[in-house]
């Protein structure tokens, strides 16, 4: 059976959701984040070195890094489910989405949140202005148009089909939900982007992925 080392407030709830997609049985290790630095427990290094969620433990091997999970997962369990046929053209875009998630998407948005807490940090009023005119130069410079242009690009892919790899569900929808929710949560809006709103909508809507919030319990995105 598959335990999921499973941190309040992560990506690994996207491995829970896989899981129940998959109608799969499983245990549930839960970490907490510390409330002052938010970051993952030291007890999560046990598990594996760099000490990051979600990791998943199964046969007494370790396994990290969500997309290599999901792999692992489908090739062991998902006997044929939740992934286009190899050589079709709905698996080039399902492989595209699995990568760019935290490829392509999420560098950007960690980005933008660690300058959000760098504007609100305690310090000396002096400084503010300083730090605010680095932050918003990284914004201009950078994440502003780097955002628009793949949120852009998201949005028109899904006024194509359905979901990611075409009209059938798959772990590449899974894996993409998370900077989908992130960047609604900070910056996304439904009139801009329609066709993820409609995503997010149909996600939310999953029996699936109901029932891995009611195991991995509520999170905050993008904290």
């Amino acid at each position: 059976m598959i335990t999921v080392h499973h941190l309040n407030n992560s990506r690994s709830q996207r491995i829970l959701w896989l899981l129940e997609e998959l109608g799969l049985d499983y245990d549930i290790k839960h970490y907490e984040r510390d409330a002052k630095t938010n970051l993952a427990p030291a007890s999560l290094k046990k598990v594996h070195p760099l000490g990051k969620s979600p990791v998943i433990e199964e046969g007494g091997r370790v396994y990290a890094e969500t997309g290599a999970m999901i792999d692992y997962i489908l090739d062991q369990h998902g006997n044929g489910r939740l992934r286009p046929a190899l050589g079709t053209q709905e698996y080039d875009a399902y492989r595209y989405w699995l990568h760019a998630a935290e490829g392509s998407y999420m560098p950007p948005l960690v980005m933008t949140l660690f300058l959000t807490k760098m504007e609100t940090a305690p310090m000396p009023f002096i400084i503010r202005p300083v730090a605010k005119k680095l932050t918003n130069g990284v914004r201009d410079a950078y994440l502003n148009h780097t955002l628009k242009g793949l949120f852009d690009y998201l949005d028109a892919e899904l006024g194509k089909s359905t979901w990611l790899a075409g009209s059938d569900f798959s772990a590449a929808d899974v894996i993409m939900s998370f900077p989908m929710e992130g960047f609604f949560a900070r910056a996304g809006s439904a009139k801009q982007f329609p066709n993820i709103a409609a995503f997010l909508e149909r996600i939310h809507a999953r029996p699936g992925y109901k029932a891995a919030l009611e195991r991995g319990g509520p999170y905050a995105l993008m904290r």
